[in-house]
């Protein structure tokens, strides 16, 4: 089937969702929830089809496995997402006007939305459940690198649409080529918005050749500050969480930052690390505190690209800073407005961290990880936005709903 028939369908079953209520919307998630578990070895099966051409060295590996756990928290999401209030129909505002007319703003879905991602299967899910539950038919483009993974989870959301009686093509999963990447980001008048998930030379591609409207995430280069008055038990763990959780994923920590009246305490701070053998790329300063402390094998002189770098893997680098001021100036000039944190007891510095760091989650005495739709109570995501219009942070159901004036009238007519 040619490319832009398969958008036509889309945006047919983007209208037909209009008219399906919020309870039969509830009613397919939970039974998606149960597929899920149900074809769990029918997934990992095409899950490991994809690893097995992927090296277990590359960044990628981890975003791209899929497991039993993984699979089952997917399907707990799934359940959460499942049982929050429908986006749509809200009344956003309510007025009369003098002439008698009644006008509400109420909220809607956008229609047809785009993502395009790499080796992120889950994404494959959580996209779908958020669109489906905001009133939106999704158009997926993922990677050749995941593409039997999605092939199996489309089959099985689709299987499920059919059987609720829902237009199955309220999800499509473009092939894996160029060229219909091309066409998707051309397709106006098919999708009403993109979202790209995956690396910034990813993110900075699709910005650069859409014709449509972007909403930007992904990349996240997050730093750490360890301030003047930072608690030191806090912050080697939090550290420790930050940069060896999910090395592989957008909200772990890249560049930990240190106030050089702490710079003794480097050692301290850092020795959780080398346990999991993480690689620190170290400024002269603290490179001459870890020299002998560290592992030699795990630690090497900072270079300008250490900083701006989102490693995706057990590396980081460290910066010393003089001042709160200087740690802010980094962190804006370095940083990729994702998530940022503070370690600190002084609470006029905290503020003054939160006020100034340009990101659209600033943390205090707390790790980075954090930033994620679930964890922020939201059910899950469908990315974290690093841009400012519309939407940023974590993007949720309310995120992809739009807006619309609905006017009542009874024979009103504008005077000349």
């Amino acid at each position: 089937m040619k490319i832009e028939e398969q958008l036509k369908k889309a945006l047919e079953a983007s209208r037909k969702l209009n008219l399906v209520d919020g309870e039969t919307v509830k009613s397919v998630l939970l039974d998606l929830a149960k597929e899920a578990r149900a074809n769990c070895d029918f997934i990992l099966s095409e899950n490991k089809k994809d690893l097995e051409r992927m090296g277990v060295a590359d960044s990628k590996y981890d975003r791209l496995k899929l497991t039993k756990e993984r699979i089952d928290g997917i399907a707990s999401d799934i359940e959460n997402v499942a049982g929050l209030p429908s986006p749509v129909g809200r009344v956003l505002m309510e007025t009369e006007r003098p002439n008698g007319m009644k006008i509400t703003k109420v909220t809607v879905p956008f229609g047809v939305i785009g993502i395009i991602y790499e080796a992120r299967p889950n994404v494959t899910f959580d996209v779908f459940v958020l669109c489906l539950k905001s009133g939106n038919a999704c158009v997926l483009k993922g990677g050749s690198d995941a593409i039997d993974s999605n092939s199996a989870i489309v089959s099985v959301i689709q299987k499920v649409l059919k059987k609720w009686d829902i237009d199955e093509n309220t999800v499509t999963l473009l092939p894996a080529g160029r060229e219909e990447t091309h066409e998707m980001l051309h397709a106006h008048g098919y999708i009403d918005l993109i979202i790209p998930r995956g690396s910034q030379g990813l993110i900075d591609f699709v910005r650069e050749n859409a014709r449509i409207p972007v909403i930007e995430t992904g990349a996240g280069i997050c730093h750490t500050y360890f301030d003047k008055f930072g608690d030191l038990n806090k912050g080697a763990e939090i550290i420790f969480n930050a940069k060896t959780r999910r090395p592989s994923v957008c909200n772990a920590l890249d560049c930990l930052v240190i106030h050089e009246s702490r710079l003794a305490e480097l050692p301290q701070l850092t020795e959780k690390l080398a346990t999991e053998k993480v690689i620190i790329y170290a400024d002269e300063f603290a490179f001459s505190k870890l020299k002998e402390k560290y592992p030699e094998e795990l630690l090497f002189p900072a270079t300008e690209e250490s900083f701006g770098t989102e490693f995706l893997s057990l590396k980081m680098a460290v910066k010393t800073v003089d001042c709160i001021y200087d740690a802010i100036g980094h962190i804006n000039k370095y940083g990729s407005k994702h998530s940022e944190a503070i370690i600190s007891e002084d609470r006029e510095r905290i503020e003054k961290f939160r006020k100034m760091v340009d990101a659209a989650a600033v943390y205090s005495n707390a790790s980075t990880a954090f930033t994620d739709g679930a964890q922020f109570g939201l059910g899950a995501e469908i990315g974290i936005s690093t841009q400012k219009l519309h939407a940023r942070g974590p993007m949720a159901l309310e995120e992809l709903t739009s807006y619309k004036w609905i006017v009542e009238g009874d024979g009103q007519v504008r005077p000349k």
